[in-house]
């Protein structure tokens, strides 16, 4: 008992009530931003109670967020490059000439590659649910494919954008929280990620050969061409994102850059007015068609809101964290776990706690990155660590509303997860090799 009592450090009590609120807040369907910030005066108690004064928590709060001015400003800009593409047709033109690739009997094979390209494009697991993924699974249901076995491949291909896109908002948290440059991260996350990637391709193939399908006579084309005028020019915002990613300009400039295009593109392609486009960039698009708006529908500057939040309050935690020590019980938990399943299982385990507590993707991927921070120092590693696990684990936690608004979104059951492959077999691949490393430098010390 009284080893128990030792145990109950204010540390614990304290990350106790926030995991219960947190779970309260599940239970009840609130907003998790309501946690967030009941959480924030939880810590915030904790630290005065530490014997830190009003003035050092506002210095802390303001530390936190400071290190998080360019992914607040990225995200802002991101939201309103989803808009201003849908207003221009690009996302329209896109889901049309991909649509014309889809055949019966490699139907799973290209709505894994379809949707990766969407993703790497716009860089939202959100927004490619709501286009390509959605119209994937009309596909689907059109030619009567398993809509589990479909799903697998559509919410596989979404994450794969949103985990390496240059324009993704979780690449771009990871790159901030780091400190490294987000294109060697990317280079990083595709070769870990090539096996993975094969044999999802492999898998997709194979399993293809074996589903039963009819022809769909769906005429996306003409669809949006009720909205839309699609032409060449509406591919010029996501060339520029291709282009400028290769050229490795920075982030913010390639995004500017393709919001100019794709305003150039509404005015000139869509005939859309200086009002519409300002309402667009603001509060996202809304298509005149209510069948196009059902797939198109968003975006805009207010779409990033609730994300905007997140990080903010995250980024105040991330500062108190780093002055109280708040975490360190769970670091050096952490650190002895790494001992054991090497540094990346140890992540991977925090991946799944984090995940699980916190329902998103943001803050469970900021907590990550301080809890890791004993057991992976090298920040390159610690980045592409981080890539391999809570970004993608946070989508295979049923009630995280990373994962579970694209399964709403494309209509499809929570045992989908089990054929995402690609959202669990990078996590998997990378803990084999890290086990395998392991193992490996043991012998090596052993005939030493």
């Amino acid at each position: 008992m009284e080893h128990m009592l030792k145990k109950i450090t204010p540390e614990n009590l304290t990350l106790s009530a926030f995991c219960a609120i947190l779970l309260i807040c599940l239970l009840l369907d609130l907003s998790v931003i309501w946690a967030l910030l009941a959480g924030l005066v939880l810590f915030c108690a904790f630290a005065w109670k530490k014997g830190f004064g009003s003035g050092e928590l506002i210095r802390m709060i303001i530390n936190g967020n400071r290190k998080s001015v360019n992914v607040l400003i990225i995200l802002a800009l991101i939201g309103m490059l989803t808009g201003i593409w849908r207003a221009g047709g690009t996302i329209a033109a896109i889901i049309c000439w991909s649509a014309k690739l889809i055949k019966p009997e490699i139907f799973l094979l290209l709505a894994f590659l379809l949707n990766c390209g969407v993703s790497l494009l716009t860089g939202t697991s959100f927004g490619t649910a709501a286009t390509m993924g959605s119209i994937c699974m009309g596909l689907a249901n059109a030619m009567g494919i398993n809509p589990v076995l479909a799903g697998g491949a559509c919410m596989s291909g979404i994450f794969f954008g949103d985990r390496c896109s240059p324009v993704s908002s979780s690449a771009m948290l990871v790159s901030e929280v780091t400190e490294t440059d987000i294109y060697d991260n990317i280079r990083g996350m595709v070769k870990t990620s090539a096996v993975p990637f094969a044999l999802c391709t492999a898998a997709f193939t194979i399993m293809g050969f074996f589903t039963k399908a009819v022809t769909a006579g769906t005429d996306l084309e003409a669809v949006f061409g009720r909205e839309f005028n699609i032409s060449l020019l509406c591919a010029l915002p996501a060339a520029i994102i291709l282009v400028f990613a290769i050229l490795k300009i920075k982030v913010r400039i390639t995004i500017i850059t393709s919001i100019a295009a794709a305003i150039v593109t509404a005015a000139a392609v869509q005939h859309a007015g200086a009002a519409s486009i300002l309402k667009t960039l603001l509060t996202g698009f809304t298509a005149s068609d209510p069948e196009v708006g059902a797939m198109l529908n968003g975006g805009g500057f207010t779409s990033m809101a609730k994300t905007l939040m997140i990080v903010m309050i995250s980024s105040a935690y991330a500062g108190i964290f780093d002055r109280t020590d708040l975490l360190g019980s769970i670091q050096n938990l952490i650190e002895k776990l790494s001992g054991k399943i090497t540094p990346f299982g140890g992540l991977l385990a925090a991946s799944v706690f984090s995940s699980a507590i916190a329902c998103n993707q943001t803050l469970a991927t900021m907590l990550c990155a301080e809890l890791c921070k004993k057991s992976i120092p090298d920040k390159q590693e610690r980045a592409i660590a981080l890539e391999n696990s809570v970004i993608l684990i946070a989508a295979l936690i049923p009630w995280s509303i990373c994962g579970a608004v694209p399964l709403a979104t494309i209509g499809v059951p929570t045992r989908t997860l089990f054929f995402s492959f690609f959202i669990w077999s990078v996590p998997l691949w990378n803990l084999i090799k890290a086990f395998a490393c392991k193992h490996r430098k043991e012998s090596d010390n052993g005939i030493r």
